[in-house]
Parts: C-alpha cells; structure tokens; sequence
C-alpha cells in the first residue's frame, strides 16, 4: 500500500513538472524568432531586460533554454509514464487477485447459473485489458486534461479574443465524442461478451474433450466456436469504423479551429494589434491543446473496451455472497461428536422444495447412509451441511450449536468430502493428496495413502508420490482416483466426513477396496455416505431412504429388508440387475 501511494505521489509531482515545461516550452521560441527577425531601432520583446540582452546573446540563451526546457519535459515525462504504468499495474494485479477470491466466495447458486469460461474471461483477458489501456490511455489523461487547462488559461493571458476562437470548436468536438462514444461503448460491450462466451465454449470443449471426441463432437463445438467468433469479428470492425470516424471528425475539428485561429491572428498581427512572434507562440499553444484531443478521438476504441472490460469486472465484484458469514462467528471446535438435522426445509430459487422437514441425527463412530432416487435431496442435505447453501427453515446443529455460529472457513476444514467426481491437479500426487492443507509432513501424507489403499499403487509409479500426474488425474483409472480422493479426505482428520457416490463407475474389485477404505477412514468420525450403489453401504449403522426432500424411512441394512419397503425394493431391483448380468456372462 505505501509502495503504491508514493507511486502515485511521485508520478503526480512528475506529471505537475511535465505540465509546466509544456506550459514553458514555446517562449524560448518565441524570443528566439524575436531576435531573429530583430530589426535595428526596433524592440525585440517588448522586455526591456531582455532586450538589452542584443540579439546574439538572446537567440543563444533562448536555443540552450529550449533545450534544457524539453530535456526536463522528458524526463519528467518518462517518470509519470513509468511511475502511472506501474501503479496501475501493481493496482489491477491485486484486483485480479480479489476478483479470483471473491469468485471462490460467491455461493453455488451463482456458479450454477454462470459458465466457467466465461468467468475465467473476466479473470484474464479482461483484467489484462484494463492494465494495457489504463497505462496507456487512462492514467495520461489527467496529464492531457491539465496540459488543456493550462494552455487555456495561458491563452486566455495572452489574448483572450484569440483564444476564445481558438476554443470555440471544443463544444461541436464534445457532442460529436458523446454521441459516438455511447455507441463505441455499446459495441465493445458487446465484443467483451462475445469473447466470454468463446472462452466458456472453449472450456467446456476442453474439459470435456474424451466425451467430445468420443461422440464425434468436434464439428458442433467448432461451428458454435466460429459464430461467436465471427460475431466478435463484426462488433470489432464496427468499433474500429466508428473510432475512425471520430478521429477522422476530430481532425475535420482541429484544422478548422486552427484555420480560423490563424486567420484571426493574422488578421490583428495586420492591424498591428499583436506581435507575430506572439501568434506563433500561440500557434503552439494551440497544438499542445488539440495533441491531447486528437489523443482522446485516437484512444476512444482502446478506451472503450477497457470500459466494457470494466463493467464485466465490476459487476462480478458487486455479486455479494449469498452464504453470509455472522460478524460475532467463531472459530469450530476440532472435536465434534454429534451432527443433528432439526426440522430442516430448503428451496431452490426456482420455488422447487428440495428438503422438506427431514429431522435426523448422526453421531461420532457411525456411519450414516443417504439413499433414493435421483433428485429425492442427498446431495442437497449434504451441501446444507457444508454450508454451500443456508436452510430456510430449520436448523443443522453440530454438538448443539448452530453452523451459523462458526466461521465458513473453519466449519468447512470440519467437514471431509469425497465428491462424486475426483478433482485432481497437475500436479505431483503428494500435492494432490495434501490439497487444501498445509504443513504436511510426508508421513502424513503417506498414511492417509495407506488408509485409502493407495500406497501400494502410489509406489509402482515411475516417481512413486513424486509422479506428476494429468490434468484431472486423466493418467489415472477411476479406482486409482477414488482412492486418492480419500486420502486427501483422510489428511484433512477432519471430525465429520462425506462421501459421495465413492463407488460410482468402479468395477467390482476397485468397489471393495473403496469400501474397505471407507470403513477405515469412518472410525471416530461422523461419516455421511450418499450411493446408488447398496453394495457401499449395507455396512452402514443407519441407512436412510429419502423421497422427494423427505425421509420415508430409515434403520439398518437387515431392518429394512425385514420391513419390505422402498429400501428393500430397491435392494431387490439392484440385485435382480446383477444376477441378470451373471446369467447373461454365462
């Protein structure tokens, strides 16, 4: 922060000094055309010190003045260049860095409803507009917007009549960049969004490029690429034609006002009203005035799409968390014996009840299993939980204390999870199994292998927990990659524990290594499993068979069977399916 404001401090005083040497520039000029066109008997400058300098001593002083004048503009000029670039810079690379916190804040609703790529857009190639364009067309506008004010008030002192005809043309130039700045601005807006869907169109391809090119879906991802892109492509060239135009009026502007200036000036210079070493000096005075307005018309594309850049950028910061954190929240307890549902009721923002008051209680040691059919609330139940979402109605207690009473992100290390998809990294296993933690020593993590069944395997690698792995584990089987995941849970020794679906897509065998892993990894801990598959869990303490947001019945594997209900039916149905399999290997 100190860093960044003496940059700024500097860069200012800089600009300042910039400014004035601007301001001082054309006068060496003028004495030196005073005493060139020096006649004898007359005066030079109408300065008596000056003229009693003679001629050769004043063109002389003059030519050095000019000089050491733009050499300290330029030196001037190249530290608030330097000094603004890297403020702003330094500025925007911490905005990245609250942009990519704040959208790690932002709650599953929001994520749910917004494309990944298009996300990263904003994170990227939006951030990265807004750093080029702030150090080379928006932080130098404060430099012109004084270099103009200056030269005005000069002018003005000079000779008011010719300077209000000199400025006369900036109104007619301040509509024509209104008008045509709004629809600048509306056509980059468009082309920033044209980019974000690209970028969402490309990783979603990407990320899926083994379904994508396993169902011959290159052709679709490429034709919806190209429209995107030729629609960029138009809104560019429409952008670029209208700043054309504007720089092109800007121009039309300027040569009018200076034609005008100069024959006005001329005109008193005849009725020996002015001096024509004068006019010249104002002449550039004049130029240093209508530099920067030409810069304004030159820059007006950059500039509005750094603008749309923005907005795209702002409007993500402005995104509050739905998931709020209480002001008096505390850290939470390490140690967690008893996790209790009272009462709980939860709607999506589409008005659908995905829990409808499930009351249930889970304790220390046991193993809790969620079952049903798709969309009956087990994986919603469990996003309560880790407080993805916040109940409605009701309350989720852990040893009788509310989950709203502890700070998000201590609650969440509380909770290990599984998910149903194995999200690995690029990186080398020991990283992907110490995900999320820090400080971990290698038997640590090693153990946690252990506990998951996957240190033998980890061993036969080329580099064993060293071995760098894939992009989301892609070098890895299903199997290898569900035992990982458990062992990034088993690291965490987290006092409450999820898994969900761990036996999804696994072959009999790698199912019964999960399954023992599971069971090792549930002792002391609260365990909650969500599975299809009953063979993972007809171990469990409690199964618990959800219908539509509801609990329709619960006990265990052999109470239900006994009872011939929903879980026995489906017990049946699966087992059914397997023999049916069976016979048909035969």
């Amino acid at each position: 922060m100190r860093r960044r404001w003496a940059l700024i401090t500097g860069s200012s005083l800089a600009m300042f000094f910039e400014v004035a040497m601007r301001l001082l520039e054309p006068w060496p000029l003028k004495f030196i055309f005073d005493a060139a066109l020096h006649k004898p008997g007359q005066t030079m400058t109408g300065v008596p010190k000056l003229d009693a300098l003679g001629p050769m001593t004043l063109l002389t002083g003059s030519a050095i003045c000019l000089v050491l004048v733009v050499a300290v503009r330029a030196g001037m000029s190249y530290l608030r260049r330097v000094g603004f670039a890297l403020a702003g810079n330094i500025v925007l690379t911490e905005v990245r860095s609250d942009l990519f916190a704040h959208m790690q804040r932002l709650s599953l609703s929001f994520h749910s409803k917004k494309r990944s790529g298009d996300l990263a857009t904003r994170l990227t190639s939006d951030i990265g507009r807004l750093q080029e364009v702030v150090s080379t067309a928006v932080l130098p506008l404060a430099a012109h917007v004084l270099t103009v004010l200056g030269v005005i008030i000069v002018m003005l002192a000079i000779e008011w009549r010719l300077a209000l005809v000199a400025i006369a043309v900036l109104p007619f130039f301040w509509f024509a960049t209104q008008r045509l700045g709004r629809e600048i601005r509306s056509t980059a807006r468009r082309e920033r969004e044209r980019h974000g869907e690209m970028g969402a169109i490309a990783t979603e391809a990407i990320g899926s490029i083994r379904v994508v090119q396993t169902m011959g879906g290159e052709n679709t991802h490429n034709k919806r690429f190209a429209g995107r892109n030729l629609s960029s492509l138009k809104e560019g060239v429409r952008g670029k034609r209208l700043a054309a135009k504007l720089l092109g009026m800007a121009d039309i502007f300027i040569a009018l006002g200076t034609a005008i200036m100069l024959w006005f000036g001329a005109w008193l210079v005849m009725r020996e009203e002015l001096q024509l070493t004068t006019l010249l000096v104002f002449f550039f005075y004049h130029k240093n005035m209508t530099r920067p307005i030409r810069n304004v018309a030159k820059y007006s594309g950059r500039t509005a799409k750094a603008l749309a850049s923005a907005e795209r950028v702002v409007e993500l910061l402005d995104t509050a968390p739905t998931i709020r954190q209480s002001p008096n929240a505390v850290e939470a307890p390490r140690e967690i014996s008893r996790i209790t549902f009272d009462n709980v009721r939860f709607g999506y923002e589409d008005g659908v009840t995905a829990i409808d008051g499930i009351s249930l209680e889970a304790s220390r040691g046991s193993v809790t299993a969620l079952v049903g059919s798709s969309g009956a609330g087990k994986s919603t139940l469990m996003s309560l939980l880790l407080r993805l979402y916040d109940v409605d109605e009701g309350r989720i207690l852990a040893d009788g204390r509310e989950l709203h009473e502890f700070t998000i992100e201590s609650w969440r290390k509380r909770v290990a999870v599984v998910p149903q998809e194995t999200t690995l990294f690029a990186a080398s296993i020991r990283e992907n199994i110490a995900f999320g933690q820090s400080g971990l020593t290698d038997q640590q993590i090693e153990a946690a292998a252990k506990i998951a069944g996957a240190d033998e395997f980890i061993r036969r690698l080329s580099n064993g927990y060293d071995t760098v792995i894939g992009e989301r584990g892609s070098t890895l089987s299903e199997g290898q990659k569900q035992r990982l995941a458990i062992a990034r849970a088993a690291v965490r020794e987290a006092p409450v524990l999820v898994l969900d679906e761990p036996t999804a897509s696994l072959d009999n065998e790698n199912a019964k290594l999960v399954c023992q892993a599971i069971h090792t990894l549930a002792r002391d801990r609260i365990c909650f499993v969500i599975s299809h598959d009953l063979r993972a869990i007809t171990g469990s303490d409690r199964i618990v068979c959800l219908e539509k947001g509801r609990i329709v019945e619960e006990g265990s594997h052999e109470e239900l069977l006994h009872r011939d209900g929903v879980y026995a039916r489906l017990y049946r149905l699966q087992t059914g399916e397997r023999l049916d399999r069976e016979v048909v290997d035969a």
